[in-house]
């Protein structure tokens, strides 16, 4: 990975705290992640714990899963740009491990305090277009809690949480582009948000199955809805036959 990244070339000193934001495809092929897959679609079902939804616009099929780092995305973050033919990249095994690796070797070398940032490319639900967020962090805060402090007309703000991380990896990515070579970029001038590498990484930004509010596609709910329905009049028909069969039994006590 130091082959790729070194501190004195982005003018980093110890007297100012900096976030460097790494697209994590660098990241995957320092270490290795190269899977050799004749069928992108293969590696995606193996990286993939559980299918949202799945849609084919001009004979594509696009699949929109829960990968094994519980991420919700297209392809399981499978990638086959910038890979040799037959290969694909999958992403760092453990992001944040990798982050806080990164962040501590060059503070390490530069006696700077860094935050480090790993970014990747997902899409949005409603909104088309997609944009760089979050998925590995070191010694950065991810998210800003606002909840209990005020706005300017005095009212208390009760569920505002910026993620500061999301945001900056979209902000990092207008500097870095797609297709410009360019995998890092350089922000100064939000210290405040770099601290020590224990802080919770980008794992803590994925919101778990209890709080989830969209678990499945609309259209892979509402067939399940279909099925659960169905089972459960089934199961009702059924018990409603047994009471129907001990209502028409004969009472063999008073016969007697």
């Amino acid at each position: 990975m130091w082959g790729y990244i070194y501190g004195d070339q982005f003018g980093l000193t110890s007297n100012i705290n900096d976030i460097l934001v790494v697209t994590s495809k660098i990241v995957s092929k320092a270490e290795g992640r190269y899977v050799q897959a004749a069928d992108r679609e293969e590696a995606i079902t193996a990286e993939t714990v559980r299918l949202v939804a799945s849609r084919t616009f001009d004979g594509h099929t696009m699949r929109i899963v829960e990968n094994r780092l519980g991420m919700v995305a297209a392809a399981a973050g499978v990638d086959a740009s910038n890979t040799p033919d037959g290969w694909v990249l999958l992403l760092p095994e453990d992001p944040d491990r990798s982050a806080r690796a990164l962040a501590a070797g060059l503070r390490a070398a530069t006696g700077a305090e860094v935050g480090v940032i790993l970014s990747d490319t997902l899409g949005r639900p409603w909104r088309e277009g997609q944009t760089d967020v979050a998925i590995g962090g070191g010694g950065v805060h991810m998210i800003a809690d606002l909840r209990g402090t005020t706005d300017q007309a005095g009212k208390v703000l009760n569920v505002t949480t910026p993620c500061v991380a999301d945001e900056l990896a979209a902000a990092a990515d207008l500097v870095k582009g797609k297709a410009s070579g360019n995998p890092v970029a350089v922000v100064r001038g939000r210290g405040d948000l770099v601290g020590p590498l224990t802080l919770p990484g980008a794992a803590s930004i994925v919101r778990g199955a209890e709080r989830d509010l969209f678990w499945l596609g609309t259209a892979e709910a509402l067939d399940q809805g279909y099925r659960d329905g169905y089972a459960a009049a089934l199961a009702d028909l059924g018990t409603q036959e047994q009471h129907l069969h001990a209502q028409q039994e004969p009472d063999t006590k008073d016969a007697t």
